[in-house]
């Protein structure tokens, strides 16, 4: 089966040159011209990745996108915001409402599909991960779920899939201290560009997935050198 695309863009030249493109490399393309259109093709077929752009009519593309990582059945769904506005503070502030990658317009077809392709390799690998323990965390790697232990009860961690590779390359690389480029390498790969201040804000939305579990202490901060994952305080 096709994987399908979802355009959100208000722009229907945009969103046609975007659908030619996608549809001459294979994939299922749909339309969305808002956010109440939006809603309707997620819900008539799950996508399997979607591009978002952030200036659109009534709700914007970062509400959408923070709305969309709080739902189950969409917050595993990979976010690509297409972006007039490339400065860094906007950048950030997309990763932080759990957006996967960024394409600044104007953009070129070829730009676009390798990030499309990008972003779905690092889905795909995902899913091929096994089971990992630590501690008070545990890693269903088939399910694709994180659990935390409290007592008896293991309580299931909602987590974005960008934090969900971030935790499991810490989860299988305990103790050990990590740079920012590093982490870059290992967690979105070495061909893919993104800027180091990506793993800041990564690692600042992991602590938070983790603090209802009060286990965010786990991702730690080394002044000077980077990350490190540990079980002790």
């Amino acid at each position: 089966m096709q994987k399908r695309i979802l355009i959100v863009d208000d722009e229907p030249a945009i969103r046609d040159m975007v659908a030619f493109a996608l549809r001459k490399a294979e994939y299922d393309a749909v339309h969305a011209g808002d956010a109440r259109e939006a809603q309707n093709a997620i819900a008539d077929r799950l996508p399997d990745l979607i591009l978002l752009d952030w200036m659109l009519p009534g709700t914007s593309g970062l509400e959408l996108a923070r709305r969309w990582r709080k739902d189950s059945m969409t917050r595993d769904v990979p976010i690509i915001m297409l972006t007039a506005r490339g400065e860094e503070n906007d950048r950030v502030s997309g990763l932080e409402a759990g957006v996967d990658d960024y394409v600044v317009k104007p953009f070129s077809s070829r730009e676009l599909l390798a990030r499309i392709r990008a972003v779905m390799r690092r889905s795909r690998e995902d899913d091929e991960e096994g089971n990992v323990a630590l501690g008070a965390l545990r890693i269903d790697g088939a399910a694709h779920r994180v659990f935390a232990q409290a007592g008896d009860d293991n309580s299931p961690v909602a987590i974005g899939p960008t934090e969900y590779r971030l935790l499991h390359f810490f989860m299988t690389h305990p103790e050990r201290v990590y740079t920012r480029s590093q982490l870059l390498d290992h967690v979105w790969g070495g061909s893919v560009y993104v800027e180091e201040r990506t793993v800041d804000v990564h690692i600042r939305r992991l602590r938070k997935t983790l603090e209802p579990h009060a286990l965010d202490h786990m991702v730690q901060t080394v002044r000077g050198a980077g990350y490190r994952f540990s079980i002790s305080a």
